[in-house]
């Protein structure tokens, strides 16, 4: 009863937040909060969601915290450069973004916390895509997906995790895949190339000077299936709205200007502190490097760094309180969408529907595929781990298969080695916290995003397991 009711959950949940008929952060509450009572443990609610949000607490102080980190580095112009340096390697070819963007999400990802990759990533890019009038779910989805293949980096979590739970050594698990995870990327960067053409083909190839023009905004319109249309409006009407019912920019303002958090290329925006940019440069390069070595908790990082660059960059009281209030609707919507997921997991995990699903999925594998536990392990780490966080597969359901697999001589390594491979999809599951600060960021809806990426991240997932059984490591 619990397994049906638990694929029930996620089945409602993701159909209405794709149909639309919920927002987000409506639907993690109030679907949980009715399964729970299906299940006649309505009494325990209360304590399911205080766990769940206890667990990702920190998660979300981390996000508050970064997220006016890194507004705060882009309203000082840190990420000017690097904007400008894409747009013109990019030459304004909208394959090159789109390629460019899978290359700048791998190459942050080796911080190994997706939040900060996404962050990076949507600043430096964001101002391109709406200048260029591209799709954003193709930057969302790219972004995503790359960082997927990246996150299995051993300090970035799954290989960890893996290596934890079935007691080996990481990097036995994670060196033996580098050929299987290069193929991966390498998909990804095919998937940016053939994306990037199908929007060149809509868009057309412009100019440089096209794109600097300021005088003409435009709006890209999501539509169902990953589809787009384009509705070009001047840049004085000031009327323009864009395809999730918000405001386009106002009249003489430049596309991405603040109002919507993303400063762009304007050059003569009050929030500059051009004096201060290697400080801002050198401060992100400690708070990173800190982040990698572990000195501190991730949230205390960040805490940290904001104050300090809040307090150095603008010593001012009143301009302090505006960058924070300019960055407030990102944080709330990311942080209420994180304690939202609270209540999701929690009700998953306290009820015990993610340990029945789990039992339900390996009792129902025939006895004949104990042989290939291995190809097994890396099949089900798709739906599994997009399904139930990283911590309830690696430590609940992959010492089952394991064990498994043992019983008919599959080396434990393997099967981490397979586990590790449904990662790409991993990284959109609605139960990420990192996946919300990318569609918040990019002003994209969940559902949208959803529907466009899944089926290239289950590909690209795909790709890693099958180089992983040609290269002979699974």
């Amino acid at each position: 009863m619990l397994t049906v009711l638990g694929f029930a959950m996620i089945a409602t949940f993701l159909v209405l937040i794709m149909m639309k008929k919920m927002s987000p952060i409506a639907a993690l509450v109030l679907i949980p909060a009715l399964f729970c009572v299906f299940v006649g443990q309505g009494a325990q609610l209360g304590d399911y969601v205080l766990e769940g949000v206890g667990k990702l607490a920190p998660t979300a102080a981390m996000l508050m915290f970064a997220i006016v980190y890194f507004g705060v580095m882009i309203d000082v112009g840190l990420f000017d450069p690097i904007v400008r340096g894409i747009l013109r390697f990019c030459k304004a070819d909208p394959v090159r973004v789109v390629v460019g963007t899978a290359a700048l999400a791998a190459i942050v990802s080796l911080d190994g916390d997706g939040s900060t990759t996404f962050m990076i990533t949507v600043s430096a890019m964001y101002p391109l895509y709406k200048r260029l009038g591209m799709s954003l779910v193709v930057m969302t989805g790219v972004a995503a997906t790359a960082n997927g293949v990246m996150n299995t980096l051993p300090w970035g979590g799954p290989t960890a995790r893996a290596a934890t739970a079935l007691k080996l050594d990481a990097a036995d698990i994670f060196v033996p895949m580098i050929p299987a995870l290069g193929m991966g990327l390498l998909f990804v960067f095919l998937l940016a190339y053939v994306l990037g053409r199908r929007e060149r083909r809509r868009i057309g190839y412009l100019t440089l000077d096209e794109v600097l023009e300021p005088t003409q905004t435009e709006t890209v319109l999501v539509k169902a299936g990953g589809g787009t249309d384009t509705t070009r409006t001047s840049g004085g009407s000031g009327g323009a709205g864009d395809a999730l019912g918000r405001p386009g920019a106002a009249p003489g303002q430049p596309e991405g200007a603040s109002e919507e958090g993303f400063p762009g290329l304007d050059p003569n925006r009050p929030t500059l502190r051009p004096r201060l940019y290697w400080f801002n440069a050198g401060l992100t390069v400690a708070l990173l490097t800190a982040m990698i070595l572990e000195l501190l908790p991730i949230p205390v990082l960040f805490l940290l760094g904001a104050a300090l660059a809040l307090t150095v960059n603008y010593p001012n009281m009143a301009e302090q309180k505006a960058r924070i209030a300019a960055h407030a609707d990102n944080v709330l919507n990311v942080a209420g969408m994180v304690f939202a997921a609270a209540v999701f997991t929690g009700v998953l995990t306290g009820t015990g529907m993610v340990k029945h699903m789990a039992d339900w999925l390996v009792g129902a594998i025939p006895e004949g595929m104990g042989p290939h536990m291995a190809l097994v392990t890396g099949v089900l780490s798709l739906p599994l781990t997009y399904f139930m966080s990283n911590d309830g597969f690696y430590f609940g359901v992959l010492p089952v298969l394991a064990e498994a697999g043992a019983a008919h001589g599959v080396s434990p390594l393997e099967i981490a080695r397979a586990s590790i491979a449904g990662q790409a999809l991993h990284m959109s599951s609605p139960l990420v916290p990192a996946v919300y600060v990318l569609v918040g960021m990019a002003k994209v809806e969940f559902g949208d995003h959803t529907r466009f990426t899944v089926k290239w991240a289950a590909l690209t997932s795909l790709v890693v397991l099958a180089a992983g059984i040609l290269f002979g490591v699974i």
